[in-house]
């Protein structure tokens, strides 16, 4: 009962905060067409440092009734999909960040919105950092993985939580973090899941006093994903309603 109350009192105070914090940027994915002021194609394939199966183009995706649709297909051995970021463009430096989606399911899918250090072209992986607000793998189905990756602690051995969420898989959630400099919170449908806070900051283990990026994409297998992929799963759809940036 002592955990439960915790878990409110402390959703309570993440809205009451959120609340009192301004709307800075909102992707409602109005029109036609994705707004390349904002975003920007990563395209290829080459496993994408994972082993991944799928190609990026610019096709496997709709923008169409304010959602961004990403359709991930196999055709033969060729699997598609899409992957968008707003490096250069829409770069953040602390605040609650929120998206809604509706995830694609299936053993060997992997949805993710996620966030890099804008320095990534200069230090690389993993010292610019990443924070990953979902990761949902269909080989695992009702967990929700929360994770950030550092210099001390990246792939394998990376800070991570994954939670169950029985229904995760039906309809729309939100998946968010609040990150400011003393720490990052992760939250699926408001509820507070995991909390990011090293008590002695280092370069090492705290790259995120800089401004990242965000990224949404759809993988098929990989070293996360899975190697093994049920192909009777395509197509499958990784559905973005909105991305939002309180500070």
């Amino acid at each position: 009962m002592k955990k439960i109350i915790a878990l409110l009192l402390a959703s309570s105070a993440l809205m009451a905060q959120k609340t009192n914090k301004k709307l800075v940027w909102e992707e409602n994915f109005d029109g036609k067409t994705l707004n390349e002021k904002a975003w920007n194609y990563e395209t290829g394939a080459g496993g994408w440092g994972n082993h991944e199966r799928q190609t990026y183009d610019k096709t496997s995706h709709t923008i169409a009734d304010g959602k961004l649709t990403i359709t991930v297909k196999k055709d033969g051995d060729h699997y598609s999909s899409t992957r968008i970021t707003t490096k250069g463009k829409k770069e953040f430096q602390y605040g609650y960040m929120e998206a809604r989606v509706k995830l694609p399911v299936g053993h060997g899918i992997w949805p993710a919105f996620w966030m890099l250090g804008s320095n990534i072209s200069e230090k690389g992986w993993p010292k610019g950092g990443e924070i990953d607000i979902m990761e949902y793998i269909g080989r695992e189905p009702h967990m929700a993985y929360t994770t950030v990756h550092t210099q001390d602690t990246h792939g394998a051995h990376a800070s991570s939580k994954k939670t169950e969420f029985p229904d995760i898989e039906n309809g729309y959630h939100l998946f968010a973090c609040d990150w400011n400099k003393d720490r990052i919170i992760f939250f699926v449908d408001d509820k507070p899941v995991y909390t990011y806070s090293p008590e002695n900051k280092t370069e090492g283990n705290w790259p995120f006093d800089q401004p990242f990026f965000f990224i949404i994409n759809c993988a098929v297998g990989g070293d996360f994903g899975g190697p093994e992929v049920d192909d009777k799963i395509f197509p499958q759809q990784y559905v973005v309603d909105y991305v939002k940036v309180y500070q």
